[in-house]
């Protein structure tokens, strides 16, 4: 049996063969802190390095895990997904990112899946594929979500290589004194295209959005598919409406017959100048309710721009799910029947946007603002505990001014919050909570007091004490709301 000697601190490289000469193909991060990069001649990196690991590359391996990677995220995370430049991934995250807790939430997912099978990945989020691919490589962060419409900012002090230019360009941009994409930016463009090559300059349009660079996803095999080709183009909403209404009635026939139920649906539409326009819609439950899809697509028709016309539209289900038969009516109902609330959710989602419909549901926490944390619409949120807790919680505790309370074991008889006074006419507590000690140190011997309270206008107030009234180290008396009741 051979036996592999590897050992994380030795530096390794990966090579391969081009032409007559063995080149470095990747480095790990001890070879690339010793001064190996990629494209360096073997030879060259052993003679620099004594201590080096070399071994040859597999690219048909590594392109056959990224198809891999692409198609299990083309059927489990979102309907767009293709690979990178050879050593990555780009993913469509529109309309799919709430049915994982957001954007940061599937990035942290993604990340410990890829960790699982022993890859490790840095993830960029950006409005253009060209800066995600950039920001991801060069950023030096692990997980970088950028606000829409700041890409050229976030682009400017990336060395020109992050615009994935060729061999050539850059070596132009060198002798010129280009070193940063801010460079390139605060250039004409018609000089630019002169030095660098026309390429150059789309590459940056692209990266900064000013146009549109197509990605072709993998499609699953198996995904149901349905499209039409138009004899003439479309341009008015309600002629698009119409195809679309079309396309959705021959794909739910089409799921009929396979049994499935549609997570994830992408309609892509053709325009005549060949530009693609794609809408994602996600349901919250495997459905094959035509109307509730039609009414989602049309929720998202304004984000079409048909241009000088649209010539074809296709339909594809990349997430889909096993949907067996159901009953469509039937002389006897049942008043007991829970409503199902997947569709009343899906127009929600399209109407306020993806974070803003969700549920709360019980965290494992003593300490009042851990002990909730959010889920999806429809996830079960588990059993609450029997702690009486106000129905309105503050964002975070408010402090109260000019209190007055009996020490050690009294709610307060007078308080000001907000420049307001309140006189306390009935309290109920104290209620004592002590800090997390195991996640800081300032949470050792931290002690709050919860006192329920009612004020003379009828108001109940959840307020507590920052100390037991004893030991100094429990807190500083001070006082604060967390939350109103009623």
């Amino acid at each position: 049996m051979p036996v592999i000697d590897f050992r994380p601190d030795r530096p390794t490289i990966l090579i391969e063969r081009v032409g007559q000469r063995d080149l470095v193909r990747s480095a790990c991060p001890v070879a690339l802190s010793l001064g190996l990069t990629r494209g360096m001649v073997a030879a060259h990196a052993r003679v620099l390095v004594s201590d080096l690991d070399v071994r040859d590359a597999d690219p048909d391996g590594d392109q056959a895990w990224l198809d891999r990677l692409a198609l299990h995220a083309a059927t489990h995370w979102t309907p767009t997904a293709s690979v990178s430049g050879g050593d990555g991934l780009w993913l469509d995250l529109s309309g799919t990112t709430h049915l994982f807790g957001g954007e940061e939430r599937f990035c942290r997912r993604l990340l410990r899946f890829l960790e699982r099978l022993g890859f490790t990945a840095r993830i960029a989020i950006a409005g253009t594929p060209g800066a995600a691919h950039a920001l991801a490589r060069y950023s030096g962060r692990n997980i970088l979500i950028l606000d829409a419409g700041a890409e050229t900012a976030a682009l400017a002090e990336l060395p020109v290589a992050a615009l994935r230019l060729e061999p050539a360009a850059l070596t132009a941009a060198a002798r010129f004194g280009l070193d940063r994409v801010a460079d390139l930016i605060r250039l004409p463009r018609g000089p630019m295209a002169k030095r660098l090559g026309l390429a150059a300059v789309t590459r940056l349009d692209q990266a900064v959005g000013h146009i549109a660079e197509p990605i072709t996803p993998v499609v699953p095999f198996e995904a149901p598919a349905v499209s039409l080709r138009l004899l003439e183009p479309i341009g008015t909403p309600k002629s698009i409406t119409l195809v679309i209404s079309d396309l959705v009635d021959d794909l739910i026939g089409l799921l009929r017959e396979r049994g499935l139920g549609v997570r994830t649906a992408l309609l892509v539409a053709v325009r005549v100048d060949g530009e693609a326009q794609r809408i994602v819609i996600g349901a919250s439950r495997a459905t094959r309710d035509a109307r509730h899809l039609k009414r989602m697509f049309t929720l998202k028709l304004d984000r079409l721009e048909p241009g000088l016309g649209i010539e074809a539209m296709h339909l594809t289900v990349p997430y889909s799910e096993p949907l067996g038969a159901s009953i469509a009516g039937s002389l006897i109902t049942s008043e007991g029947a829970a409503a199902d609330l997947a569709p009343a959710i899906d127009q929600l989602v399209g109407r306020a946007g993806e974070d803003a419909v969700f549920r709360v549901g019980p965290n494992e926490s003593d300490v009042p603002e851990r002990a909730i944390r959010r889920v999806g619409p429809l996830e079960e949120p588990g059993c609450w505990p029997r702690w009486k807790r106000p129905v309105r919680m503050l964002r975070r505790p408010e402090h109260l001014t000019h209190v007055v309370a009996l020490l050690p074991d009294h709610p307060p008889r007078r308080f000001t919050w907000r420049g307001r006074p309140y006189r306390v006419i009935a309290g109920d507590g104290p209620e004592r909570i002590h800090g997390e000690w195991w996640r800081t140190d300032t949470e050792l011997w931290a002690v709050r007091d919860y006192f329920r309270v009612e004020v003379e206008s009828g108001e109940r107030f959840w307020l507590f004490r920052r100390g037991d009234g004893v030991e100094p180290e429990t807190g500083d008396l001070s006082w604060y709301i967390h939350g109103m009741f009623g």
